[in-house]
């Protein structure tokens, strides 16, 4: 069995080792365009049981991975300085980084060695393999190259958004919005290593447009964002990695195999990061798929067909949610005119797989001053 994976992202780097692991004489060849140390971005977040899928399928890997994270029992929203503490919504994080390189000890381990700096121009000079596994994100070679059969499609939401760090420790994954003359900024941030965290910033287009960002170098920008989230920032700086404007990219495949070629993780399908479930669902991907290769061994082309029918049923509904929660963000300068009980509510339903019922289970505090507050706005004055 030959397989060659294009990208050592999360989803290239998690297959290589499954498959190793799963079927030790198998030729499995992984190539990736970048070198081992580079990444973009900082840190990644996954809600607060994402990770269980890996304990029950690969404890080793996930004792590898669980004390590099940062975890939280609750979730903080800041509304223009007004507080809601959304409890028993935890999320767990690490560095971008840090994750990429556990799983290259794991491959490594395994007895893979991963060809770095390695760009792929063509498939062909993959050379004669049963398997070609495109792993190579957003941009992927492999779903371009077979763009028809895949029946892909490749649209960008209107919203920009920028990927900064910071050296300011939160206590809590918060959702910062904030206006100013020239419209509305919210600031996704939340702490992946003691003393590091994760702060995207997203804007509407019109905002973007009347600050001036298109005609702002990097650090002027970043100027200009430190004074839009000073209050949050408290006196610390936003650190750059790429840290360029971009509009997020919705990536869909009518198919998920191709010939030869099967697709998994951002190549397959994106996930928009307000829901915080991209690097899951890669992850979630190359097990689904190594399982149907181990049922398969000998019909490589079964098993891509059996991944697709495994897996899509359950994509299909998380995917919706993250396009649901995208659409809300589109719209989010909108949605800051209610008030912060109201506005929080709206926040944590976006998704539309959790109503008030199910967070009188989760969040019993903060339905609890929900319901008071809507009471009050029902009851007559005097």
């Amino acid at each position: 069995m030959r397989i060659a994976i294009v990208g050592a992202g999360p989803a290239g780097l998690y297959l290589s080792y499954l498959l190793k692991r799963r079927q030790p004489r198998a030729d499995i060849r992984v190539f990736e365009q970048n070198p081992a140390d580079a990444t973009f971005g900082f840190g990644v977040v996954f809600s607060d049981r994402a990770l269980e899928f890996l304990r029950e399928d690969d404890a080793e890997t996930y004792d590898a991975i669980a004390p590099a994270m940062e975890s939280w029992s609750d979730m903080t929203l800041d509304l223009e300085g007004r507080i809601v503490r959304l409890d028993g919504i935890g999320f767990s994080a690490i560095g971008r980084l840090e994750l990429l390189r556990l799983l290259q000890e794991r491959v490594q381990a395994a007895g893979i060695a991963v060809e770095f700096e390695r760009a792929i121009g063509s498939l062909d000079e993959l050379g004669d393999v049963d398997l070609i596994v495109g792993a190579d994100g957003v941009n992927s070679l492999v779903r371009r190259s077979r763009e028809t059969e895949f029946g892909a499609t490749v649209g960008l939401l209107a919203n920009r958004f920028a990927w900064y760090g910071t050296a300011r420790r939160f206590e809590t994954l918060t959702q910062t919005f904030r206006r100013n003359a020239h419209g509305a900024f919210n600031a996704h941030h939340y702490r992946y290593a003691r003393e590091m965290s994760t702060f995207i910033v997203e804007t509407d287009a019109d905002t973007w447009r009347r600050a001036g960002f298109g005609t702002m170098d990097e650090p002027a920008c970043r100027a200009y964002l430190e004074q839009v989230f000073a209050d949050v920032l408290g006196g610390h700086r936003l650190v750059s990695n790429r840290s360029i404007w971009r509009n997020f990219p919705k990536v869909s495949n009518a198919h998920w195999s191709a010939g030869k070629a099967v697709l998994v993780g951002d190549a397959l399908h994106t996930a928009h990061f307000s829901i915080g479930s991209g690097t899951r669902l890669a992850m979630e991907d190359a097990i689904a798929l190594a399982r149907a290769i181990e049922s398969h061994p000998d019909d490589l082309g079964g098993a891509a067909s059996a991944y697709e029918a495994a897996r899509r049923p359950i994509l299909d509904k998380l995917t919706a949610a993250a396009d649901a929660s995208a659409a809300w963000y589109e719209r989010f300068a909108e949605h800051m005119r209610l008030e912060p009980l109201e506005f929080a509510l709206s926040y944590v339903t976006r998704s539309g797989r959790v109503d008030l019922d199910r967070l009188r289970q989760v969040s019993p505090r903060f339905v609890s001053a929900y319901e008071e507050f809507s009471r009050g706005r029902m009851t007559p004055p005097p």
